[in-house]
């Protein structure tokens, strides 16, 4: 109900200030400063970013060999027979000593539950596992809650069932996370079949951009976010803050969130990537990004007051946090700005030509502003030359706007309207896998018959 209240406050204020002012002022301006606050905001994360790189090739970090905490691994498994194995022999070959791997199986009603016993008994001391009953409470957070009372680790270590990581991976991310400030670090996700299709193609730019908005959060030292795939987390800032919510869709974005309001900083560590699949069809890409995007704005509902109140909160992350929200204003802004502006013209309140003109101009303005900063993060972070980041920029700026903008006015009416569910929408691994496989083996069939 609260989240309910706050959301109507929001909308009514928003829609009241759109409608009255349209009379006295053009509020495309005003679209235009927000607009505007957004690209100062990027530029001075950029510029923060071009310092911090100035000091530290002044005055290198100094890495404390000593600083090896154990760390636990969990992977929590949800109908994942078909990648579990290799995610689990991948994470093996870790050249890190201080580990173990705790395996989940969430309610499986696949073959997932034997599949991780016998990893367990393939890797003897170094694999455990946990089989949740059916009828235990649903969700991921749950399913860490469950886990973390059986790992030994000073450190927690969270991997979905699909990833993949390089054999330096945690050498890479534990010593971001030894300051006694730092609670948790989150490594850059990077989507492994991006090759696959357009749709894996425009997700891996997702992700690039990703990295630049998070890398930019780092370097001012703001609201960095966990992103639940590769995010490494001290035992005692999950304590603080009392383990994972069990009632939330995104646990990630939810830990980050009541981590910063304890006081704790969250860091980036672009240089530890870890590889995850893509999804290949539009509908169960539109059902994650749904999940994703409800959490997001469920949880700043929820504790924008905390945030606002907290004593141990930074200043930096804060501020860091108001303009991060301004992402998931400007599409509300936007749809609202050109509903009030047809219903103006459609009543004759309005000039027609004039109202459509605006309209235009503010979708033209958002989507060049897409473009900019995905053309940006596939120069810096992807080494894309110019032409290729120019076509890349172009159809990734229009997957963005169909995928976000919708999405926003479709979860704000969810929020409104429906009954908060847990439905977090799981989504399906190991597709390309098995479509790889089964192309491996129509090759091999054509060869046997062409020996014969």
């Amino acid at each position: 109900m609260k989240e309910r209240i706050a959301l109507f406050t929001i909308l009514m204020g928003l829609t009241a200030f759109l409608y009255i002012f349209q009379y006295h002022v053009n509020t495309l301006w005003g679209y235009v400063l927000l607009l505007t606050f957004m690209t100062i905001y990027g530029v001075y994360s950029t510029l923060a970013l071009k310092h911090k790189k100035r000091q530290l090739k002044k005055q290198p970090v100094k890495i404390n060999e000593d600083y090896k905490p154990f760390v636990s691994i969990l992977i929590p498994a949800h109908n994942e027979e078909a990648v579990i194995s290799h995610t689990v022999d991948n994470v093996m070959q870790l050249n890190y000593q201080n580990f173990e791997v705790i395996v989940i199986d969430d309610r499986s009603s696949d073959n997932t539950a034997n599949v991780i016993k016998n990893l367990e008994l393939k890797y003897k001391d170094k694999v455990k596992t946990l089989i949740r009953e059916q009828e235990a409470f649903p969700g991921k957070s749950a399913v860490l809650n469950d886990a973390i009372k059986l790992a030994q680790g000073e450190a927690i270590l969270v991997f979905d069932a699909d990833a993949t990581v390089e054999p330096d991976f945690l050498n890479k991310m534990v010593p971001c996370l030894e300051p006694a400030d730092v609670g948790a670090v989150q490594a850059r996700k990077v989507i492994r079949n991006g090759a696959y299709n357009l749709l894996t193609k425009c997700q891996y730019n997702e992700y690039v951009l990703d990295t630049y908005l998070q890398v930019g959060r780092d370097a001012i030292k703001g609201a960095v976010e966990l992103r639940g795939n590769g995010e490494l987390i001290k035992r005692q800032a999950i304590d603080d803050i009392g383990g994972w919510n069990n009632y939330t869709i995104t646990d990630d974005l939810d830990m980050s969130t009541r981590l910063h309001i304890k006081g704790w900083d969250v860091r980036y560590c672009p240089s530890a990537e870890v590889y995850e699949e893509g999804i290949i069809y539009l509908v169960p890409l539109f059902r994650q990004r749904r999940r994703w995007l409800e959490g997001t704005i469920r949880r700043y509902l929820e504790y924008s007051m905390e945030a606002i109140k907290s004593q141990t909160m930074s200043l930096r992350a804060k501020l860091d946090m108001i303009a991060y929200i301004a992402q998931f204003i400007m599409p509300l802004w936007m749809i609202l700005e050109i509903v009030i502006r047809a219903f103006k013209a459609l009543t004759g309140k309005g000039v027609i030509q004039n109202e459509l003109v605006s309209s235009v101009v503010i979708a033209a303005i958002t989507a060049v502003g897409f473009f900019m900063a995905i053309r940006y993060s596939l120069r810096r972070y992807d080494n894309q030359k110019r032409i290729p980041a120019f076509v890349q920029a172009s159809y990734t700026a229009v997957y963005m706007l169909i995928i976000w903008f919708p999405m926003v006015l479709f979860i704000c009416g969810k929020i409104l309207f429906c009954k908060k569910d847990l439905n977090w929408g799981k989504t399906a691994h190991g597709l390309v896998m098995e479509e790889e496989a089964g192309h491996n083996n129509i090759n091999s069939i054509e060869k046997e018959l062409q020996e014969v």
